[in-house]
């Protein structure tokens, strides 16, 4: 009898020590696999920071690689680890149930800061704006100074920094005024009633002769006699700027506006202000 329990105890060791062998070495081999897929994620990472190194959105390419690549070597730590529990014979039925109730949690807390994420994501895929675009988005303006991964930082014209989420961004409409390759100039020029019909039409070849001589105005520029206001008979000026700088263009209009100004006063032609006749009947 003794012998018979012995020997049933040396066979339950032999079991036991080439299982717990078969475990280690499972252990050490999924391990091995782990290693040799982060190494690609890696490699593949550093391939595409390379590749977007040059391009316009580079420096936010690189805030949205590196939190890719910490979701790629989740999930592949999920996925072997998950294989390897199946392989040893482990029900991964509550496993999973457990991440989704975690996940669901996390989702719930976390959902701002999600969809900023996949805003940034939006915002680099459609090559919204870069560092340095003035824009304007949701009744903001100004340069933009940073793309992290949650919110874009805008430096407004009066110096403030505006903060707004990726996700705002992803959704509204956004004007990047640094893509325009030209600037309107819209004027309207108003002088007044007791200006002769000579002045007038002199005044409308003084505005085509100052934009006819400036280099930064494209020839396309349109002058023409616009309305008969209150006070004023008005002359609308319509060019384009060749700037794509706000500061460029407030340099180039008040230019225009000096030279304008100084040639309607040297023919005697009066700018108009509000002002109203009153007549006593007797």
């Amino acid at each position: 009898m003794i012998d018979e329990i012995l020997a049933f105890t040396d066979k339950l060791g032999r079991l036991l020590a080439t299982f717990k062998i078969s475990l280690i070495l499972g252990i050490i081999i999924n391990i091995g696999i782990i290693y040799v897929l982060f190494k690609m994620t890696e490699i593949l990472m550093t391939k595409l920071k390379e590749k977007f190194s040059s391009s316009e959105n580079s420096l936010a390419v690189n805030h949205v690689i590196p939190i890719f690549e910490k979701i790629v070597k989740f999930l592949i730590v999920f996925i072997i680890t998950a294989s390897f529990l199946q392989s040893q014979g482990y029900s991964l039925t509550s496993l999973i149930a457990g991440f989704g109730i975690t996940g669901l949690a996390v989702g719930f807390a976390a959902q701002q800061t999600i969809a900023s994420i996949f805003g940034t994501f939006s915002i680099v895929a459609d090559k919204v704006y870069k560092i340095g675009d003035y824009i304007k988005v949701n009744n903001y303006e100004g340069y933009v100074e940073s793309i992290n991964l949650r919110s874009t930082k805008i430096r407004t014209l009066d110096n403030y920094l505006v903060t707004v989420p990726n996700d705002i961004c992803a959704d509204s409409v956004v004007e990047n005024v640094s893509k325009a390759s030209k600037r309107k100039l819209d004027m309207t020029l108003g002088v007044t009633y007791d200006t002769s019909d000579e002045k007038i039409q002199k005044a409308i070849d003084i505005v085509k002769e100052v934009l006819t001589e400036r280099s930064d105005i494209h020839k396309d520029f349109h002058v023409y006699l616009d309305t008969l206001d209150s006070s004023s008979i008005n002359i609308k000026l319509f060019a384009y700027v060749k700037t794509k700088s706000y500061f460029n263009f407030l340099q180039i209009r008040g230019s225009v506006y000096q030279s304008i100004i100084r040639k309607f006063r040297a023919e005697g032609i009066d700018f108009a202000f509000p002002s109203r006749t009153i007549y006593m009947a007797k």
